[in-house]
Formats: C-alpha cells, sequence, structure tokens
C-alpha cells in the first residue's frame, strides 16, 4: 500500500519554474515539495461519489455567501513551505489570491477537505496535514473517509492549535464552523455503498 504519492521524476531536484512547465500541459496531476515532484493517484467510484455529494451540498448552502468551493483541479500552493497540490476541495473566502510565481496557482484557502483513499489516508492524515498547517489563512482541515462512515474535522484557531471532532454516524452532522454552516453525513454518503 502507497502511503504517499510516488516520486514522479528521480533525476534531479526541479525548480518551481521547472515544475510549472512540466505540469501545464499533463494529463496527469503531480505535487510538488522541496524540488521533488510526485505522481497524485486517480480516484474510485466512493471517492467521486463523496466528492459529488459534499461538493454539491456545499454550492447550495455557500450561495450568496463570500466563500466558494472549488474542485481537486484547483493547484494550490503553500509558499511556506513550497508544496503544490490539488486538494480534494478547498474554499476560498473574500475572492481569489493567486500564487506569486504562477496565475493558474492560488494561495490562502479557508478549509479544505480531503477524500480519503487506502492508498492516501496515511499521508492525508500525517504528512499533508502539517503542511497544510502552514497555511497562515487555513480554518478547517476535514477528512472524510471512502472506506466507511468516518469524517474528522480539524477547527484551527488563530494560535494555529487545532481541535478534533470525529463523526462515525450518518445521524450526525458536519459543521464548518468559519463559514457557519452544517451538511449532514447523510448527504455526504448518500449514494455510497460499502464493500461488506
Amino acid at each position: 500500500m502507497v502511503n504517499e504519492p510516488a516520486v514522479a521524476y528521480h533525476k534531479r531536484h526541479y525548480t518551481v519554474e521547472e515544475y510549472l512547465a512540466m505540469e501545464k500541459p499533463s494529463t496527469v496531476k503531480h505535487e510538488y515539495y522541496q524540488g521533488e515532484i510526485f505522481a497524485m493517484s486517480g480516484a474510485g467510484l466512493n471517492h467521486n461519489e463523496i466528492f459529488s455529494s459534499i461538493f454539491g451540498q456545499l454550492t447550495i448552502r455557500l450561495k450568496g455567501k463570500p466563500c466558494r468551493p472549488y474542485g481537486s483541479d484547483m493547484r494550490m500552493n503553500i509558499p511556506e513551505n513550497t508544496l503544490f497540490t490539488y486538494p480534494d476541495i478547498s474554499i476560498y473566502c473574500n475572492g481569489l489570491k493567486h500564487s506569486d510565481v504562477d496565475e493558474e496557482t492560488f494561495i490562502s484557502p479557508t478549509v479544505i477537505i480531503e477524500i480519503l483513499s487506502p492508498s492516501t489516508k496515511n499521508y492525508d492524515r500525517g504528512k499533508k496535514f502539517n503542511l497544510y498547517k502552514d497555511i497562515p489563512s487555513l480554518k478547517e482541515y476535514i477528512m472524510i473517509d471512502s472506506e466507511s462512515i468516518s469524517v474528522e474535522a480539524y477547527y484551527i484557531n488563530e494560535a494555529k492549535n487545532s481541535t478534533l471532532k470525529t463523526h462515525k454516524d450518518t445521524a450526525e452532522t458536519l459543521t464548518f464552523v468559519s463559514m457557519g454552516i452544517d451538511v449532514a453525513l447523510t448527504d455526504i454518503y448518500e449514494r455510497v455503498q460499502f464493500n461488506a
């Protein structure tokens, strides 16, 4: 089992400019971190069902508010640690601000949502979360499991300390504190079927 993205190019360390030049025409998405480029894995059916459900709910609930959700084609950069990545869902409030090095890469999300797959869950919970903590604007990091009813919501305060709230029952509701909205787990997992 792969716990984090596999290195895509081994020859040497790459500059951000080289990464972006290779990434723009690529049909496969890659992460960049401190000179290394990593291939990102594809998503299974449950992952896609969860994405469609939560993204749809967020779009409806955020209509008319200053926050807007974007899908996994939205490239994000964390200048504080060099990471370029594509979160499953990122929510930006009060407009978009692009990276200083690329107009198609954005910085300063308020919320990041990752849908956990067997091949990425350890990375999303560990190293990637630690990298996300460097985002000054980040208020919430939500991880939604695609193999079981399980949502982990980290709420990050001004001191960069986080509080974890876990949800394991479809009767529960996921609260997005920074935006003042709720999404029922029954809506998130509406079309998901788990293997027996």
